[in-house]
């Protein structure tokens, strides 16, 4: 597990169980209300058709010639859909019964359940069934012995068993489909959460690194100006110590306004309000010019530059002023690890519908285990500590970002570092290839003796 999300992962879980906890309660209060409406409703059915059966039955009372066959009813057992029977007072039939049956084996109404009227759910012999009774008054029944007048009851029965299937199949899939649903919230939840949370924890944990760093490349000059300013003040010294003393204090100043400077150039980065409007910029003048203020340190510095602008227009979106800035940090960078009597090369042309722009040095190159956070922000090479602040870079990587630039970092051909930036190109203005500028390439060469660091 990653340790720097570690918190995320944790908070992330948390949500996830009571994201889910939540949610199982809803849809278990959801899920009982339907199982009670659907079997309501199916009841509520059944109910009608007791009702119109009573009506119909009172109206033509059931001719029971036979136990066990009534009317239309499909006689058979308690599994039939319909179930009737005729309930007299004791002793009224003449053969010693007191009920007639459509049920094939005789089954009666428990005793009890004889004087029922509304609907009510009973289980005989392990079946529902769903019963309903109305008195008939006196009536003639044929019977094996001869008609028979008689008052008698009507009970009307409908099995249920297809209603208690219906709840139980409903209450099996609601309770898979619950268990599905609270695993897609359980899940869903975490990968929301650590997507989210993880951005918003990296962010917290840069900002906290930002700080240290900054504190860390502010409190080296200040400690400097610091000491200086101290041996100073504790007694006289000669003019020429003073002088001395100056130049390190002036020097540890520009040191923190660079470091000042590039520290609110991030910030205005990190804002939309700091952003530049984007508008056609040619890359290929933008290296002239950039060229033109490095010739100087390539001859200080007995580096040979070596500049070439391919066929243009080399036309992409964003802002002159931050290409530019683009431009000088990788040149600086290319001058600072050159050695003497080295090489720095920039290029820029055409790679098919985007612009390419090349800066390759004969340095000695970025390990490839440092490739990978060349653009944090404070990084520095192991062992190359004493160049900058590092941020030159992040400035670099937030303007390429900014500009829908894409990034190519290898070994350069010379021997160095190659960082490449290719940009979409832009054909507003573009003008027929006859009429396009022309390439040029040209080199500043490096002074027979390169002159001496300072």
């Amino acid at each position: 597990m990653n340790r720097r999300l570690e918190r995320v992962n944790v908070a992330s879980l948390r949500v996830a169980l009571i994201s889910t906890g939540v949610v199982a309660v809803v849809y278990a209060i959801v899920s009982m209300v339907v199982v009670v409406f659907v079997t309501n409703n199916l009841t509520s059915q059944v109910d009608s058709r007791l009702s119109s059966s009573l009506t119909y039955y009172a109206a033509n009372p059931p001719n029971f010639t036979t136990a066990g066959a009534v009317g239309d009813t499909g006689g058979g057992g308690l599994d039939s859909p319909t179930l009737v029977w005729m309930v007299f007072p004791q002793g009224a039939l003449p053969f010693g019964g007191t009920q007639l049956t459509s049920v094939a084996d005789g089954t009666a109404l428990p005793a009890a359940d004889t004087g029922i009227t509304d609907p009510t759910t009973i289980s005989i012999k392990g079946v529902d069934l769903r019963i309903a009774g109305a008195s008939l008054g006196s009536i003639q029944v044929r019977t094996r012995l001869g008609p028979v007048q008689s008052s008698a009851r009507l009970v009307v029965g409908y099995n249920v068993e297809s209603v208690s299937q219906a709840r139980s199949s409903l209450i099996v899939t609601e309770a898979a489909a619950g268990v599905i649903l609270l695993m897609l919230v359980f899940g869903g939840s975490l990968i929301v959460g650590r997507r989210v949370g993880a951005p918003i924890e990296l962010a917290r944990q840069r900002q906290l690194e930002f700080t240290a760093d900054a504190s860390h490349e502010l409190r080296t000059p200040l400690a400097v100006i610091e000491a200086q300013t101290s041996l100073a003040l504790n007694q006289d010294r000669d003019a020429a110590w003073y002088r001395n003393a100056f130049q390190r204090v002036g020097s540890e100043s520009g040191r923190i306004r660079r470091l000042v400077d590039d520290l609110l150039w991030l910030a205005r980065v990190d804002t939309p309000q700091g952003r530049p409007a984007a508008e056609p910029v040619e890359v290929g003048v933008i290296v002239h010019q950039a060229a033109e203020r490095f010739a100087a340190v390539a001859e200080n510095r007995g580096i040979t530059l070596q500049v070439s602008v391919g066929l243009g227009p080399l036309v992409v979106q964003g802002s002159s002023e931050w290409l530019d800035r683009l431009l000088g940090v990788l040149l600086d960078n290319g001058f600072k690890y050159a050695p003497p009597g080295g090489v720095v090369s920039v290029t820029v042309g055409v790679d098919g519908n985007r612009v390419r722009l090349v800066v390759e040095d004969s340095g000695p190159g970025i390990p490839d285990d440092e490739r990978p956070k060349i653009f944090d922000r404070f990084h520095r090479a192991t062992g190359q500590g004493g160049y900058g602040s590092g941020l030159g870079l992040a400035i670099a990587d937030a303007v390429v970002r900014h500009s829908h630039g894409r990034w190519e970092v290898n070994t350069s051909s010379l021997g160095g570092a190659r960082m490449a930036v290719s940009w979409p190109r832009v054909l507003i203005g573009a003008r027929d290839q006859e009429e396009a500028d022309p390439a040029v390439s040209w080199t500043v060469p490096a002074p027979a003796t390169p002159p001496r660091e300072a």
